[in-house]
């Protein structure tokens, strides 16, 4: 929980564009130092800029998230410049679909590396500096906020390698929010389950790393990129709306987060389930016709 921003330091990953940038024009708003961290080079010079323009104090540090060494240098830049941070935003993320017996040993690494190491390394890392602020200070406040996905309380087909890592997230940052109420009362946790906002995620390829390249496209992965593109772009919530959410959470030390609470009625089916040791329900039990044309273009009808 932070009541005030002002002075306060934000670090936010993924910070040049979707829900980073709409955050750092929000803390910029309310007069927050902000560490941009990026591995878009012309996006986070440009995120840069324009928080520079609007008279906050900003660093800006291309990081690829899923690199440890990468990390430890931006923890160490981050110290050094404001000390520890508030309010950390583990938010880079990217996304790939396809059915998960075809997904290649580099789009396992490159989602894992990004979606789920790029968290581990924002807790691992930062959390003992909040920590240490805290126990000097009483009235110090913190706040860590992950980004997971409404595919983290779900399990749609054709995009599990993206359920998996985010899946992950949602246990880690529960967990994390847990650990945190036994050591302080100062610093808190919340995860963000976005549904389909236009962040720009569904063109995630355009920062693959050449080691990490992907294979050519099979058939199921076309049809997911092409369902995600439609799904994303018809997006009616805002990244802009969704980072006011973030902020209002913070405030309220409001633990989940969701841009879309409609969509929670699936994760509601899929919960009683669980408890009542049923067979997982239809995913489609809403907009079936979506089920049926999955199943048809992949069975090739």
């Amino acid at each position: 929980m932070i009541n005030d921003f002002k002075g306060k330091t934000a670090v936010l990953t993924g910070g040049a564009s979707g829900f980073g940038l709409e955050c750092a024009r929000i803390g910029a708003s309310l007069g927050m130092n902000l560490v941009l961290v990026d591995v878009q080079k012309d996006a986070l010079k440009q995120a840069h800029d324009e928080m520079k323009a609007l008279g906050v104090q900003v660093m800006a540090k291309r990081v690829d998230v899923s690199h440890a060494d990468d990390m430890q240098e931006l923890a160490t830049a981050v110290q050094a410049r404001f000390g520890a941070p508030h309010f950390v935003f583990n938010n880079a993320g990217v996304g790939a679909g396809g059915l998960l017996w075809e997904n290649s040993l580099q789009d396992w690494e490159w989602l894992l590396g990004v979606n789920v190491w790029g968290v581990v390394h924002g807790v691992r890392l930062f959390t003992p500096m909040m920590l240490q602020a805290a126990q000097q200070d009483p009235t110090w406040q913190g706040h860590i906020v992950n980004t997971a996905s409404m595919a983290g309380l779900l399990t749609p087909p054709n995009m599990g390698i993206y359920n998996v890592t985010k899946h992950a997230v949602v246990a880690l940052t529960e967990t994390l929010y847990q650990d945190l109420n036994l050591v302080t009362d100062q610093i808190s946790a919340s995860v963000l389950c976005p549904y389909f906002v236009p962040t720009g995620i569904n063109q995630s390829e355009r920062n693959r790393p050449g080691h990490l390249a992907a294979a050519q496209p099979t058939q199921s992965q076309l049809i997911g990129q092409a369902m995600s593109d439609k799904a994303v772009s018809s997006g009616k919530v805002s990244a802009a709306q969704v980072a006011q959410m973030v902020f209002d959470a913070i405030r309220a030390n409001q633990f989940y987060i969701y841009s879309h609470p409609k969509a929670l009625g699936n994760a509601q089916t899929r919960f009683d389930a669980i408890v009542q040791g049923s067979n997982p329900p239809d995913p489609f039990a809403e907009r079936p016709d979506i089920g049926i044309q999955l199943k048809q273009a992949l069975r090739g009808n």
